[in-house]
């Protein structure tokens, strides 16, 4: 089953040398352990672009969608038997990006 564990941020000096390496080093553990799929950090959501085509017509606004002090700052998209291999994994994820995060499993894709 995919689950998508999202980081979780509030802006207060993320990303230091320390973290990338040890975020590096978790990423080297899901591949070795066959968990990996996919994993991305993302810009400050001051670069966003809310896109709304709802009624035919695209209406594009400058930054995020919601005004928050957390923002999504990156993600893993993992592959796991059950939740609770993904919340160990995740629980790992965590401590190595020193961020709170948050697991979500995909939905099941349609037969």
């Amino acid at each position: 089953m995919l689950y998508l564990i999202s980081v979780i941020d509030d802006t207060t000096g993320s990303a230091t040398p320390d973290e990338m390496a040890a975020v590096d080093t978790f990423n080297d553990s899901l591949r070795a352990q066959g968990h990996w799929v996919f994993a991305g950090g993302l810009t400050p959501p001051g670069s966003s672009t809310v896109i709304d085509n709802r009624a035919g017509r695209a209406v594009l606004t400058d930054g995020p969608f919601v005004e928050t002090k957390e923002y999504l700052a990156g993600f893993w998209i993992i592959e796991a038997p059950d939740l609770d291999v993904a919340l160990a994994l995740a629980s790992e994820g965590s401590r190595s990006c020193n961020r709170r995060v948050e697991v979500r499993p995909f939905l099941d894709a349609p037969a």
